[in-house]
């Protein structure tokens, strides 16, 4: 199938639920909603034709910029019998950071679900072990999120007149 027959066949059965769509690089990539998402994933693996069966990868992604959707979660899927890849993108807000589990569907979710959790708070509802993987338990904040600025800004040796400016 064409992306356009992949577009086509989506918007035809979730309608304003699918959007966003463009394809970066060649790579199909469109956004839902929260609530589609298990069932989107659900329809792409038992489609007849697409059978796309393969959860390449699952993680976090956090813009505080974006009020409303500051937090998200983007899963790459594969038909490895059709090589057809598609990146799916679901956004929600920091003050409800949860998300249905996706290891009903795909073994491999599990762990990645835990890392995205450990490192972006991101609470996959309904998933079996959902506890820091990478992380000490004892941390109360979650590294990956842009809640800190990048360098310690007492820093003195990065300040222009060092380097001759």
């Amino acid at each position: 199938m064409t992306h356009q027959e992949i577009i086509e066949d989506l918007t035809g059965r979730y309608g304003d639920n699918i959007f966003d769509i463009h394809e970066p690089y060649g790579l199909l990539t469109l956004t839902t909603k929260r609530e589609n998402i298990i069932d989107l994933l659900q329809y792409l693996y038992n489609h007849k034709t697409l059978q796309i069966q393969f959860l390449t990868d699952l993680c976090g992604i956090h813009y505080p910029d974006n009020i409303g959707n500051e937090l998200g979660v983007i899963y790459h899927v594969h038909s490895l019998i059709n090589n057809i890849r598609i990146r799916i993108k679901v956004f929600f807000p920091l003050t409800d950071p949860e998300i249905p589990t996706a290891t009903g569907l795909y073994a491999t979710a599990n762990w990645m679900e835990r890392e995205t959790y450990d490192f972006f708070g991101i609470i996959f509802k309904g998933h079996p072990n959902l506890k820091r993987i990478l992380n000490v338990d004892e941390m109360d904040y979650f590294p990956m999120r842009k809640e800190y600025p990048l360098e310690d800004q007492t820093r003195r040796d990065k300040q222009d007149f060092h380097f001759g400016r």
